[in-house]
């Protein structure tokens, strides 16, 4: 005997409900998210823009190389004071796909390394297909690198100690050309966000460590891509 017409439909109609329901609260977190990061970037007095189709290109590893380039989203741009100076600092969320994969924090150092550093925790299965090789265990991460001979050079004590305090919640923390980078769980909140800034700072002054003679701090902010701030996205 199959099953009456009345009953598939009524099946179908529970589906759509509770799909647009989804749909629903989502927009209602994205929207709350959205105001959160934008009133947050307004007490730091930096910028902010809801879309960014170009900066996650800027980047080719560690998430980015995981999840795809995709689009930035509630992006902010500023720059932060550390231990060792002046630093330009990106915040944004990673989407691809429609779906808002990471937390993105990007801080930016005085010069650029050659050797490219990814330090993976051991829970996220981390292999794809064109990774860097394996170097072993720093702290309670794997470093995955480019180059193993100048990364041996790079990660020292001070870096290896540095990365430690990122937290358990960041999936990735790599060295790229001139940035430090870190990859948090999406709905980060404001507070962990400025704990992560820090943290991340550190280890950019680890690697990057001010140099008076040799300073380029001028300069930190000039030739990188800046989202496109002004008209109604602008705080």
């Amino acid at each position: 005997m199959g099953i009456p017409a009345g009953v598939w439909f009524a099946a179908f109609l529970v589906a759509a409900v509770a799909g647009l329901a989804l749909l629903a609260l989502d927009r209602a977190q994205r929207t709350t998210r959205n105001r959160e990061r934008r009133r947050w970037a307004s007490l730091r007095g930096w910028q902010f823009t809801e879309t960014d189709q170009v900066l996650p290109t800027r980047w080719q590893h560690g998430a980015i190389a995981y999840y795809g380039s995709g689009i930035g989203r509630d992006v902010v741009a500023g720059s932060m004071f550390t231990a060792d100076g002046r630093r330009q600092v990106y915040v944004l969320d990673l989407e691809t796909n429609g779906k808002v994969n990471a937390v993105l924090v990007g801080i930016r150092c005085r010069r650029s390394h050659s050797v490219v550093v990814e330090l993976w925790l051991p829970s996220v299965p981390f292999q794809r297909e064109r990774m860097p090789d394996l170097l072993g265990p720093v702290g309670q991460r794997y470093a995955f690198v480019s180059d193993l001979t100048s990364a041996r050079m790079l990660i020292t004590p001070d870096l290896v100690d540095a990365a430690e305090e990122i937290g358990g919640d960041v999936t990735v923390v790599w060295l790229e050309d001139d940035w430090v980078l870190a990859a948090a769980p999406p709905g980060i909140s404001p507070a962990r966000l400025e704990r992560l800034l820090r943290d991340v700072g550190e280890v950019a002054d680890v690697i990057d460590p001010f140099e008076p003679e040799g300073d380029h701090d001028d300069g930190a902010e000039g030739d990188v891509h800046r989202p496109s701030f002004g008209g109604r996205n602008q705080t």
